[in-house]
């Protein structure tokens, strides 16, 4: 599904305009970045949860020459699905 198609659906379900249900997938994207940013998690329950995990500094290898790099530290953001969500799977 595409982010066009989830508006559309968004706007189908809820009785809405096409522009408001784009507007609130909008913000809903920026609260959850938002918080992440900060290192908050966003807990929705029957879905998931969204959360920041670190990485930690490894050794890699380029696979055009076999050369080895080492590839940083960094912080990724994370999804764990609720029980409801796998459930309905």
């Amino acid at each position: 599904m595409t982010k066009q198609e989830l508006v559309n659906k968004i706007a189908e379900d809820a009785n809405i305009s096409k522009r408001a249900a784009e507007d609130a997938l909008k913000a809903f994207i920026s609260a959850v970045k938002e918080s992440l940013a900060k290192g908050e998690s966003v807990s929705l329950v029957g879905f998931g949860t969204f959360t920041v995990s670190e990485r930690a500094a490894r050794k890699g290898r380029n696979p055009q020459t076999g050369a080895e790099i080492q590839i940083p530290a960094r912080k990724v953001p994370v999804f764990r699905a609720g029980k409801g969500l796998k459930e309905a799977l």
